[in-house]
């Protein structure tokens, strides 16, 4: 029996027919001869011009003439405002709808570069390139994790949004605008690339081949994966995840632990030590819905991976801020999202006196309520949250059940495993206890939204019966039980926990529907699927078993009982 190990950041796996090359000098080797047009699309917020600065060296130094064709410069007019998202109100910079705009709407025709004589090279590269017909097709990516720091801390430079060239870098633009149009491209044109290059390190980008590439993420589909984990700093932020995983906070904290939050997560591919590359999740939902997502969630969800697993760590941080999210028909019909934002609190880890405010008391008057929001906003006086919302214990292992529309917060001194729905940036706040950011400003309050879909019907006792429910059996046998600790009829998704003891294995299947897991106590677990895969899971990991995995089994690690947190979409 292998040992257990602790938590892993950087999980890794092996490419499939092939090897993950490092540098541009493999990649110019690699193309076909004769006049050729290759296209390198990609993101916006690329370097772009260290890209074909290392490429036209690499393919210049194999002995062939080489031209540069930017896309961007071929952009209609004004082609920001051809893709960029629209406020739901004039003059509201956040919570707008994501844009439906293409790639092909930045452009009057598609760009049409001069083909190449004899042995020649024509380069065709930015975001759209794909669109000129090319004879090969690269996409060159750097994860969002990147774009969305360096925006908020001011560092990049001007150009880095969509079809803005010399417009300093906006979160809301790359938000609401960039990710959601340059994903629908990305995922468009995928099953035609021909190499995907990660350039996370532009000097010396790391890449897979075409067949390399859509093997590996074929296997991948069929086996349990974890995502690269990475945490964010807030002003609420704790200290939990640097003591006891080891990950340095960014900015003092690490407030928010991106577990597997498909549509921004990665998995790293090629050996350790050595040159990887790391490819979008939502990848393998794209490429093989069938057999990530399961037949019936792939009907009802398309190639969007529906449920999210974070952590939110106040361990010595503050209280997050009161909000709650859009019920179902205002997030469809003044966001655009299709299915909303419903959300649970696993406690994890809490200290002393830690608490979750949760629902509205009985006593609760929304008229009041919005006068006090109000008030906090315009004059700074406190609100007295506590006569308005619920406050419960944080007990290591309660759930609590968070549909769109209730009132909620982790407060401080709690380590949250957060499942949920995967939209997570329509958070609606009412009050943010008059915090200030780095910067001495208060964070935005759109409370307007936040009182259109409060949930005035579920309050008092009907809070703690619905929305703290006690564990109930499903199944058990020799050593372990499975539980059901959170299910309601309005959210798609419910939530149990396997609890197995010292030694013990059960037996679980998929039947058709991927299953989320996440170690929540004790020290790890062994997974060991039909077709002879293996893989262990250190406590506090995540990990996806898609739907094509069938039965597999789980056998406890360590010497205490083991206790795993798994989620999966139930019927409509």
């Amino acid at each position: 029996m292998p040992a257990s190990r602790s938590y892993d950041p950087l999980p890794s796996y092996q490419p499939v027919a092939g090897k993950v090359a490092a540098g541009w000098a493999p990649l110019a080797a690699d193309l076909p001869l004769g006049p050729l047009v290759l296209a390198v699309d990609g993101p916006a917020a690329l370097d772009w011009a260290a890209l074909t600065d290392g490429l036209a060296e690499a393919v210049g130094a194999a002995g062939r003439a080489v031209d540069l064709f930017d896309v961007r410069d071929h952009y209609a007019p004004a082609a920001d405002e051809r893709v960029a998202a629209r406020p739901v109100h004039a003059g509201e910079p956040f919570f707008i709808p994501l844009s439906r705009a293409s790639v092909a709407d930045l452009f009057d025709s598609a760009p049409q570069p001069e083909r190449p004589t004899r042995d020649g090279v024509v380069v065709v590269y930015g975001p759209g390139a794909s669109l000129c017909g090319p004879d090969v097709l690269w996409y060159a990516d750097l994860p969002k994790r990147y774009a969305e720091a360096a925006v908020a801390k001011g560092d990049l430079p001007v150009g880095v949004n969509l079809g803005r060239p010399a417009e300093p870098g906006d979160l809301v633009h790359l938000f609401y605008t960039d990710w959601p149009v340059l994903d629908r491209h990305r995922d468009a044109i995928a099953g035609r690339v021909d190499r995907w290059i990660d350039v996370q390190n532009t000097a010396c980008p790391a890449s897979l081949d075409g067949a390399s590439l859509h093997g590996t993420l074929a296997h991948l589909a069929r086996g349990p994966v974890r995502t690269r984990p990475y945490f964010n700093s807030t002003p609420w932020g704790g200290q939990w995840a640097a003591s006891e995983l080891g990950f340095t906070p960014q900015a003092g904290n690490t407030a928010l632990g991106y577990e597997l939050i498909a549509p921004e997560a990665g998995v790293l591919v090629g050996e350790r030590g050595e040159a990887q590359v790391e490819l979008p999740f939502q990848l393998l939902c794209v490429e093989h819905p069938g057999d990530m997502l399961g037949e019936d969630v792939h009907r009802r969800f398309g190639t969007s991976f529906p449920i999210r697993f974070d952590y939110l760590d106040t361990m010595g941080g503050g209280n997050l801020s009161l909000h709650l999210h859009p019920r179902e028909q205002y997030m469809r019909e003044v966001f655009g999202w299709p299915y909303t934002q419903h959300e649970t609190y696993y406690v994890t880890a809490a200290e002393d006196g830690a608490q979750v405010l949760l629902g509205l008391t009985e006593e609760a008057d929304v008229e009041t309520m919005r006068h006090q929001v109000e008030e906090a906003i315009a004059d700074g006086t406190p609100m007295p949250v506590g006569d308005h919302v619920q406050s419960h214990p944080a007990t290591v292992g309660q759930l609590f059940m968070i549909p769109a529309g209730t009132p909620h917060a982790s407060g401080a001194g709690n380590l949250v495993l957060e499942v949920s729905a995967t939209p997570y940036l329509y958070s609606l706040r009412l009050y943010d206890w008059l915090r200030k950011d780095a910067a001495g400003a208060s964070r935005p309050l759109p409370y307007e939204h936040g009182f259109a879909n409060l949930d005035t019907a579920r309050r008092g006792d009907d809070v703690t019966k619905d929305l703290i429910q006690q564990p109930r059996t499903l199944r058990a046998g020799g050593g372990w039980r499975e539980e059901v600790i959170g299910a309601l009829p309005e959210m798609f998704y419910a939530v149990h926990r396997l609890v197995v003891e010292q030694g013990a294995e059960i037996l679980d299947d998929t039947a058709g529907r991927f299953h989320i897991l996440n170690i929540a106590a004790g020290e790890g677990a062994v997974i060991e699927t039909r077709d002879g895969r293996t893989h262990d899971l250190a406590f506090a990991e995540t990990i996806t078993i898609p739907a094509a995995v069938g039965p597999y089994r789980i056998r406890a690690l360590g010497g205490d009982e083991v206790r795993i947190v798994k989620a999966l979409v139930v019927e409509p």
